[in-house]
């Protein structure tokens, strides 16, 4: 039953690196851990390098009414919206998620003012989590601000929902180097961690296992929670003190 319930679902990991391709973005080989769990499950992926693409930062759905000349937010957020789980995967830069990780989560919110079939806020019976590398401290910090925000926008945020590799502090090799000032690396680079590797796992399956919970009951009852409701007047069993 549980395979069935994975196999109907659909995922996007979206990278935040500031590397743009076809460079190396050490997150995307995390990302690879996580994405390779999914699909073994048969779940339907899909990823999204965000530097890439024209994008940029503002409170609104389409910037490009806004002054700026392109926006090619509009059609991404369309993946966005068909996909059951969301990851959310970040380098670490002075202790903080990356500034296009930043800008997406102002994205995201640029559209969590729409609604459902129910009245709810979009994101609603999605689930979320996130990824982190880097060679600095911050792991859990930056996990913090974005698990909480996704939350704040409509997501579900199932237990163990971050996991996340750094090296050692300072300059030095990153996650999946196989060599570093010309000395090989063997395992490469956090490959071996424990840690990091169980910490994926978990927050992989666990997605995956709310992301089956909501599914199946079709998201959130609007019994309480339609902001179509709301404007309309229901107040539900709310009293005003």
């Amino acid at each position: 039953m549980i395979e069935k319930q994975f196999s109907d679902l659909h995922a996007i990991f979206i990278n935040c690196t500031l590397e743009k391709s076809p460079r190396i973005s050490h997150t995307s080989r995390l990302i690879d851990v996580s994405k390779g769990i999914m699909e073994r499950e048969r779940i339907s992926v899909d990823e999204i390098r965000l530097i890439d693409h024209e994008v940029p930062p503002g409170p609104y759905p389409d910037m490009s009414e806004y002054g700026w000349d392109q926006d090619e937010w509009p059609s991404l957020f369309q993946r966005v919206l068909n996909a059951d789980i969301l990851v959310l995967a970040t380098p670490i830069w002075l202790g903080e998620k990356s500034s296009v990780a930043k800008k997406l989560i102002e994205r995201l919110d640029s559209m969590s003012d729409k609604t459902n079939e129910k009245g709810q806020f979009i994101y609603y019976g999605k689930t979320a989590g996130c990824i982190i590398t880097g060679n600095e401290d911050g792991v859990k910090h930056s996990s913090m601000g974005i698990l909480y925000s996704l939350q704040h926008i409509g997501y579900t945020i199932p237990p163990q929902a971050d996991c996340g590799w750094i090296g050692e502090v300072g300059p030095g090799p990153s996650y999946g180097d196989t060599e570093y000032k010309g000395k090989k690396i063997d395992p490469p680079k956090g490959y071996d961690s424990d840690f990091t590797n169980k910490a994926t796992t978990f927050m992989t399956y666990n997605l995956m296992h709310l992301a089956a919970m909501l599914k199946t009951r079709d998201g959130y009852p609007k019994y309480g929670n339609s902001s179509k409701s709301w404007k309309e007047g229901e107040r539900w069993q709310f009293r005003n003190p």
